[in-house]
């Protein structure tokens, strides 16, 4: 039923390229086992968007390859959070073959019965996957879900307009920087930093924990010159603004366009993430989607979409390869001794989540 794709692929990928003219195919070698016997079928992916090697600037596009290598067409649509994500899965009226969530909406999903199982003995590739990132909290027998990529929030600030290197989470509230600060447009990672100053625990259920986040945040809000997501990029790389907290793998985006950008860890702690390939329970090509899983983490495509996105490859061909242009950064992969303390966010109780967003909304009102 499967064939070998292996020192032929490279003639294979040319014989493919006859099929559309806008993108030249890469010479690529790949280990996995394959078929073409889904031919003409369609695969459809829900991914976040610039969250994969699309053939921009000579990259490899990692979907053409797939269809050239298999056949399969990939319907791929892209949303803006895990939210989005969740709210167009439970209404019921798209269906998805593939879908890349986080920890926490991995286990929302998982404990709502809207996944299918994944049995990764027939991935020939997920040998690649590092064992400090398989049976966490979300999918402790990995069942459900295969990891993507890997995260952490840090802060990143403009060396020429501050005194010294921050250290902590407190620089954001720092009176000198004000309307020069930046703070998250979203509630969950802009309680997370004021609950790394409380020493909270950034899953609590108790209200009155997240009433202390809230009047922390409260107290910042003066000094913030903008509540900010994708817009953290532009601000940063022209100089409008001292420090803002983001995601680390962007900060090599801002970085290009900035080279006075700083990056740091607070010592308080910070939030990690992994966004993990998943199957949801309305998957209609189960078979197509396993092959785009292994091809997903073949080492070259992996390599490709590591170095495209800029976060950390949980894929050990990639984080052992010296060719990468991420081999052993400090930033992506901080050395043991840094001690960088981390924690994940979890799902929460409904009740909950709509305490802390009604606070969030109070917070911005006033």
């Amino acid at each position: 039923m499967f064939k070998k794709i292996c020192g032929c692929i490279v003639i294979s990928l040319l014989c493919f390229s006859l099929i559309g003219c806008c993108y030249k195919s890469a010479d690529l070698t790949f280990e996995g086992d394959y078929t073409n016997n889904l031919n003409g079928t369609v695969l459809n992916v829900y991914n976040w968007g610039e969250y994969i090697s699309d053939g921009k600037e000579d990259t490899v596009n990692v979907n053409k390859e797939f269809e050239r290598l298999t056949g399969i067409t990939v319907n791929y649509n892209f949303y803006d959070s895990n939210e989005t994500m969740y709210a167009q899965l439970k209404s019921g009226g798209v269906s998805y073959d593939i879908i890349i969530p986080s920890d926490y909406m991995i286990e929302r999903l998982k404990n709502e019965n809207m996944l299918k199982k994944i049995d990764t003995s027939k991935l020939s590739n997920y040998k690649y996957i590092d064992e400090k990132y398989k049976n966490l909290y979300f999918d402790e027998n990995n069942e459900y879900s295969v990891p993507y990529n890997v995260g952490m929030v840090g802060l990143i600030y403009n060396k020429t307009m501050v005194d010294k290197a921050p250290t902590g989470w407190n620089s954001l509230w720092d009176e000198q920087y004000k309307d020069k600060i930046l703070m998250f447009n979203n509630p969950r990672d802009a309680f997370a930093i004021a609950q790394f100053r409380l020493g909270i625990d950034l899953n609590t259920t108790n209200t009155a924990d997240w009433d202390s986040a809230s009047d922390m945040l409260i107290k910042q809000k003066p000094l913030v010159q903008s509540y900010v997501m994708d817009e953290v990029f532009s601000k940063m790389e022209t100089g409008e603004a001292a420090m803002a907290p983001y995601y680390a793998g962007d900060y090599f985006t801002m970085l290009d366009n900035n080279p006075d950008l700083g990056f740091v860890y607070p010592e308080e702690g910070t939030n990690i993430f992994i966004d993990s390939i998943c199957i949801p329970s309305s998957c209609k090509n189960y078979d197509a989607a396993m092959l785009y899983i292994n091809f997903l983490l073949e080492p070259e495509i992996a390599l490709a979409n590591a170095e495209y996105i800029c976060y950390a490859s949980p894929n050990t061909a990639v984080i052992n390869n010296p060719e990468y242009i991420y081999y052993k950064n400090e930033v992506l992969y901080p050395d043991e001794s840094q001690t960088v303390k981390t924690e994940y966010f979890h799902d929460i109780d409904p009740a909950t989540r709509s305490y802390y967003e009604e606070l969030w909304l109070k917070i911005k009102s006033n």
